[in-house]
């Protein structure tokens, strides 16, 4: 093993390691320490990724870290381009989240309990990403799981414990899903090989011709197991319930670990394990589209009638995060190319929306839209931010949105689903129904009585620094992703470049 191939190794344990420590500090006398921790992690991260983009670029092959378990069972970690896709959005929206979450939890008790699962979620979500075969995903799925249940559970009251509980079932029980749909097809391979190492072929090619029906019934049973964690319609209940979680770790759950890592899971499944060509063959990706889209409707539908900031966003949620899917089940690159493309975006976009909701609950008590009125004008910058953000959801031009849905629209076309078309601008008009009444409150009309802080400003900032200063860097990635979509070096090359090795090998 040479030290090019422990790079996705020190990947994971980046953040695994400063989380382990974090554990062992005191609350106030060890904060400086916790966070120099968790910002030297984020660092270093970002210095391996560098590292490793530059092996990439020089056509080297992917970087593999294999350690041997069991007979037929390695822990294999694999830095590919897509992986690396993942890797690189999970490590800047962690980085500006931990800041977020410095300023959100800085008089809460348990912060040394907070930010260690904090960093085991996040070297869990870089195991699934790097994960090069269905055994290691497994074992970083469920660990993630695990490590995120403390995170919802945090404020510890009944709603939290009830919370957390429903998550538990709905995760834990689509984890046994996985498994059993993991044994049932290794157990089919392995007469014939050991195909459950992720490769761009597809691994399960060789079984079609003898195992077709098992293979269609092993696909659905992946798709409910991972349609848990990506909240499809309609084992989607648990998310709405787990906004009972602090501010940052809503904005973890959806814009970077649990919901995007069943995505990245369907993704992985489609391209790699099965292959898009075999999955299509065996006439697996409309079942899969039809779902999508149906998610993509009803999440949106449901947002338009809560009241209630955390959980609007949630729903809407449970719609954007079905666009990768749908993406990737166009069969075809440019519906792909959305798909990816998105996976990017929709995190960038919804961590903006979040860090927001976060803010104006942290400093003037406001959960509800219906109090919203007038808070523009009292947090100028966090509206702005959060106005940038539901614009891309929407789909504006100049924002990430807009790129997505262009190429999802332009993918349905290619592919001859013209319906989803139809799908995209019902979705985009939801969208508008749902964000647009909120910005309408928040800049124009006038407050309903006066306004009481929770916080003081800081600064003279609007409120605490560290909630203000994310959410618009996050806004600025939101417009750069869009404005800078055809740059040269841009994230649109990357993941065209991706999709091109799925459908040209």
């Amino acid at each position: 093993m040479t030290w090019i191939s422990t790079l996705p190794l020190l990947l994971v344990l980046s953040s695994l390691i400063p989380g382990l420590i974090i554990f062992k500090l005191r609350e106030d006398e060890d904060r400086p320490i916790r966070t120099g921790l968790n910002i030297f992690g984020a660092l270093l991260k970002f210095v391996l990724i560098i590292i490793i983009v530059q092996r990439l670029t020089a056509d080297d092959p992917p970087i593999e870290t294999r350690i041997p378990l069991l007979p037929q069972f390695d822990l294999l970690l694999r830095a590919d381009n897509l992986s690396i896709l993942f890797v690189t959005l999970s490590a800047v929206l962690w980085l500006v989240t931990t800041l977020y979450a410095i300023g959100y939890l800085e008089d809460s008790p348990h912060r040394s309990r907070f930010f260690g699962f904090f960093s085991l979620c996040v070297s869990a979500t870089m195991g699934i990403a790097l994960a090069g075969n269905l055994f290691t995903f497994f074992i970083f799925y469920e660990l993630l799981t695990l490590c995120t249940y403390p995170l919802v559970v945090h404020w510890g009251t009944d709603k939290a414990l009830r919370g957390g509980g429903t998550y538990l079932i709905y995760t834990l029980t689509g984890g046994a899903v996985l498994l059993i749909a993991m044994i049932w097809l290794h157990l089919l391979a392995a007469p014939v090989a050991t195909p459950l190492e992720f490769a761009q072929t597809g691994a399960v090619a060789e079984l079609t011709q003898t195992h077709g029906d098992a293979l269609r019934i092993i696909f659905f049973m992946f798709m409910a197991a991972l349609g848990v964690k990506t909240a499809f319609v309609p084992i989607h209940g648990w998310l709405p319930r787990a906004m009972v979680a602090p501010a940052p770790v809503s904005a973890l759950l959806h814009a970077v670990a649990v919901v995007k890592a069943g995505a990245f899971g369907v993704v992985r499944l489609v391209y790699d394990l099965y292959g898009v060509e075999v999955a299509n063959t065996l006439n697996l990706l409309q079942p899969l589209l039809i779902v999508a889209c149906i998610t993509v409707i009803v999440g949106s539908v449901i947002a338009l009638f809560q009241d209630d900031m955390k959980k609007r966003l949630a729903y809407s949620t449970v719609s954007q995060v079905s666009y990768i899917v749908l993406g990737v089940a166009l069969f075809g690159p440019v519906g792909s190319i959305g798909g990816l493309i998105h996976l990017v975006h929709q995190g960038v976009m919804k961590i903006t929306l979040f860090f927001g909701a976060g803010n104006f609950a942290k400093t003037f008590g406001v959960y509800k839209i219906s109090k919203m009125d007038g808070i523009g004008r009292q947090m100028p910058w966090t509206m702005a931010s959060f106005t940038v953000g539901a614009l891309g959801m929407i789909g504006v031009p100049l924002t990430a949105g807009f790129i997505s849905k262009w190429f999802l629209g332009a993918g349905a076309l290619d592919a001859g689903q013209d319906w989803v078309v139809g799908v995209l601008v019902l979705s985009s008009l939801l969208n508008a129904g749902y964000f647009l009444p909120i910005l309408y409150r928040g800049w124009f009309k006038p407050p309903q009585g006066e306004w009481k802080r929770k916080i003081a400003c800081q600064d003279g900032w609007e409120s605490h620094k560290l909630l203000v200063l994310p959410p618009v860097i996050t806004a600025v990635f939101t417009l750069a992703l869009g404005i800078l979509a055809n740059f040269p070096i841009g994230l649109l090359h990357w993941v065209e470049i991706i999709v091109n090795m799925e459908y040209m090998p």
